[in-house]
């Protein structure tokens, strides 16, 4: 943006000092430039057109929440945006979702559809209104309009019934449709879940304001800034015990922490204000498949999900899932970016330069890409897991359009080592110098650009799965980052994977083979006298015997084990579920001890463990407590091989550090023993995040 000022000098300096202090609230400022020269002797205020021309540096803000002012007066008889459900100005409304093209104008975006009434443009025109130049700017004249298919009747009073009825409500909302549910109502969750084919996975929920919120869980202060942002997004809460505001168990069974979001969008606040409980608000797709963003996909694809649809006539351009973040160690750290967030650039620090446009395909779950020029780093929204034809055509759709966005050909594609990750197979097509990433080097590089550091770095990269130079799946990852390459300096002990990545789901499987590692058939037959498998389970002989089953090094299978070895879980309906489940039995309990372990670089063997755990579980010792000494041995380990290798700086990444609880265990023993360390907070510390590093590494 180029701002032409005059008159004296000392005004013209305190207009610069008042431009970062005094900026609006959703307003960022990357670099301000000034130079002084002769007057021209202009007078009034005037905005010039946009220019299009060449690579667009300008940024693309993400979509912002419904601002309060707009909020009062969407709620205000006297206004004459009293209950319009496109209410917005200058501050919020949504940005990238509706966005064409740059420069952003509302020629360039879905509002072009929508001419301004004579009252609008007149705001549209003023310098001193709160919607000058506002591109989002509407009223009930100009339009866009709400309504409910195959009904007759005010959308909102109609889906506030349906609600209460116990129905499921499909809403056309900023960025895709949502699948709305009374959650208070057990028909209505298991409904929903019944739809979606989610039979456990956790529903985020939406209420009306901070004290609502703070009736369902705990909201600190960081917590509260989060859910009353700009951005908006679901926060990851700790339960509180005891609440009076009825949540059905089906909404996050087995976990103490419940994502909480606010209404983001003047629908949402009408809606809310009209229910007075919370609502389950989940994204509008059947499982494993993009959002939906217009009427015809979401009839054909949730036509039987959801019993009422509320729709409306603004275009989508792009989906855009809500983004969940936590709190970890103080501070935000965002786990699912999307809207709010994207595609708010990550700048690269001052030692890191981008010489050509680089494209990173990112991986292969929770999949999101990244474009590297003019020296940041622009990483897209959420795409999600590539396991359905739908999401692998939104992947190519969401690769094409972040380079014409943004009017940039790449000139090198980065992706994962992984030769059958579709993201990868899509690289190798696009005909483009291509560089092969090591999936956990990614991971860590990530990280240190999340924080700005530079190598070298001891990166601990704990995740699920993630091929390995070797050809081994990783997962337990200790790595040197030197600037140039990364060296593997420790990793856990291998173990088996029975079934291969199927044993992603049936940590009982991972149980079996951690058993043998540490015990042999002892071990096993430990398990089956404890009733972890059935007896004579096939997957049990075949750890003894078969020898081509692949290895891994991975934390993520590890968790799975120590959740099926102490009976919390011997098969997860989600990715994740058996370590979140075991983290939430730990919350609450205090404990430093550890169990054993020992270091014979550079494998950091957990067997002493198992076999005391073991020991615990015979002894009928509680599982929460287990659970604790678990995480903490972890920590432990952790803080050894930072030890042995010596290098001061280390960072945290890989999906194993969603995990609050090992994170901050981690953080704390690493501290006390003087290292600095650093976490994930902008970036996601999951496959989210893994684009970034591709990028990294390629530059």
């Amino acid at each position: 943006m180029f701002i032409e000022a005059e008159g004296p000098e000392e005004v013209l300096q305190d207009f610069l000092v008042r431009l970062r202090e005094e900026r609006p609230g959703p307003a960022w400022i990357r670099a301000l430039e000034a130079e002084f020269g002769e007057p021209r002797g202009c007078h009034g205020f005037e905005v010039r057109g946009s220019e299009a021309d060449g690579v667009r540096t300008a940024w693309v803000m993400p979509d912002l929440a419904t601002c309060p002012q707009c909020v009062r007066e969407l709620f205000d008889p006297g206004n004459r945006r009293f209950r319009h459900p496109f209410i917005s100005c200058a501050q919020c409304g949504p940005r990238f979702s509706m966005v064409e093209g740059l420069p952003y104008d509302r020629s360039r975006t879905s509002m072009r559809g929508f001419p301004m009434c004579l009252e609008c443009a007149r705001e549209y025109e003023d310098p001193a209104d709160r919607r000058f130049h506002a591109q989002t700017i509407a009223c009930l004249v100009c339009g866009p309009r709400l309504r409910v298919l195959e009904a007759t009747g005010e959308p909102i009073a109609l889906a506030a019934e349906a609600l209460r009825s116990g129905l499921v409500v499909a809403l056309k909302g900023i960025g895709g449709f949502q699948l709305l549910a009374a959650a208070h109502l057990d028909r209505a969750v298991n409904r929903l879940r019944l739809a979606k084919q989610r039979v456990e996975k956790p529903f985020a929920l939406m209420v009306p304001d901070l004290a609502a919120a703070a009736q369902l869980g705990d909201v600190g202060r960081v917590e509260a800034e989060l859910l009353g942002s700009s951005a908006a997004p679901i926060v990851l809460l700790r339960a509180r015990a005891g609440s009076e505001v009825r949540i059905a168990p089906g909404v996050a069974p087995g976990l103490s922490r419940i994502g909480v979001m606010l209404p983001y969008s003047p629908v949402h606040h009408l809606l809310l204000a009209d229910l007075g409980f919370p609502i389950v608000a989940t994204s509008g797709n059947r499982s494993e498949e993009p959002i939906c963003i217009s009427e015809e996909e979401a009839l054909e694809r949730l036509g039987n999900l959801a019993d009422l649809f509320v729709v409306n006539d603004r275009p989508i351009v792009r989906p855009l899932d809500d983004s969940v973040v936590q709190v970890v160690g103080g501070r935000e750290q965002v786990l699912r970016r999307g809207r709010g967030y994207a595609p708010l650039p990550i700048e690269l620090a001052g030692s890191v330069s981008v010489r050509v446009p680089v494209l990173a395909v990112g991986g292969h779950l929770k999949n999101s890409v990244a474009l590297a020029f003019a020296g940041n780093i622009h990483l897209s929204g959420y795409v999600g897991d590539l396991v359905t034809p739908e999401a692998g055509a939104l992947f190519r759709k969401t690769l094409g359009d972040l380079a014409d966005l943004y009017g940039v050909v790449p000139e090198r594609i980065a992706c994962d080592l992984h030769p059958d990750y579709h993201s990868t197979l899509v690289a190798e097509g696009l005909e483009r110098p291509l560089v092969r990433v090591p999936h956990h080097r990614a991971h860590v590089l990530a990280c240190m650009a999340d924080r700005g550091w530079s190598a070298p770095v001891l990166g601990v990269a704990w995740d699920g799965t993630g091929l390995g130079e070797d050809g081994v799946i990783w997962g337990g990852e200790f790595l040197l980052e030197e600037g140039v390459e990364a060296r593997r300096v420790a990793h856990l002990h291998p173990f088996r994977l029975p079934g291969g990545e199927a044993a992603i789901l049936h940590p009982s499987r991972s149980a079996m083979s951690v058993l043998f590692e540490a015990m042999g058939r002892q071990g096993l037959e430990w398990g089956e006298r404890r009733g972890l498998w059935m007896a004579g389970d096939p997957w049990a002989r075949v750890v003894e015997t078969a020898d081509f089953w692949p290895w891994t090094t991975s934390a993520g299978r590890l968790f799975d084990a120590v959740a099926a070895l102490i009976g919390l879980r011997s098969r997860s309906s989600y990715e994740g579920q058996a370590a979140m489940e075991l983290e939430s039995l730990a919350l609450g309990v205090n404990m430093d001890e550890i169990y054993t372990f020992s270091f014979d670089p550079p494998v950091m063997d957990w067997r002493p463990m198992i076999r005391e755990m073991v020991g615990e579980v015979s002894d009928g010792v509680e599982a929460g407590l287990i659970s604790v000494r678990f995480h903490n041995t972890l920590a432990g380990m952790i803080r050894d091989v930072a030890e042995f290798v010596g290098c001061p700086s280390v960072v945290l990444t890989g999906g194993c550090f969603q995990n609050r609880l090992l994170t901050e265990s981690s953080v704390e023993q690493l501290t006390t023993a003087g290292f600095r360390t650093a976490w994930h907070q902008r970036i996601p510390p999951n496959d989210g995040g893994l684009a970034v590093g591709q990028i990294l590494a390629a530059l």
